[in-house]
């Protein structure tokens, strides 16, 4: 619960769907566990209430699923530099200014899959930006050779898109 008024619908709820609530602590009595809630409240909170945490870079990048090239290939040796690029970003964003970079980024990308630009692979003029599918959860990141211009044109992109898209 984030409010008073949360407990409010709380209750509300409970009301409204009294049967399956009580179901539920019979399953839990059954269970043994209705008098280890009772006996340890703080220990199931998280079970049941709402508490805030901070986003962290580890957090973000587990959100993602890689897609590298074959091994072997020039394709895959190019995108295992850059995806070094992406997880010192990550670090750097949560360092630099904290959570509320990292939330941009998910703003950005919504995504759970991470690919990689390839010149010519877009279909538009250019490739220096990363792009944000948010249809296919998907961030496509481009081919830079240095962090320094792949920080840079991850920053204008996080600063020059206004919801979904491209930058």
């Amino acid at each position: 619960m984030r409010s008073i008024r949360d407990g409010d619908l709380l209750v509300q709820d409970i009301v409204m769907f009294q049967g399956p609530f009580q179901r539920l602590c019979e399953g839990l009595k059954t269970l043994g566990v209705l008098d280890q809630i009772r006996q340890h409240p703080d220990s199931f909170r998280p079970l049941f209430c709402y508490e805030p945490n901070t986003l962290t870079a580890d957090q973000v990048e587990d959100l993602f699923s890689i897609h590298l090239s074959p091994e072997g290939s020039n394709k895959r040796a190019a995108e295992e530099m850059v995806i070094t690029f992406w997880r010192d970003y990550l670090q750097d964003a949560e360092e630099e200014e904290g959570p509320s970079k990292l939330e941009k980024i998910l703003a950005f990308t919504t995504g759970a899959s991470v690919q990689f630009i390839h010149k010519g692979d877009d279909g538009f003029s250019t490739s220096m930006f990363p792009l944000a599918n948010t249809c296919v959860n998907c961030i496509k990141l481009p081919l830079h050779v240095s962090y320094q211009l792949f920080k840079e044109k991850f920053d204008f992109a996080l600063g020059n898109t206004y919801g979904f898209g491209r930058a």
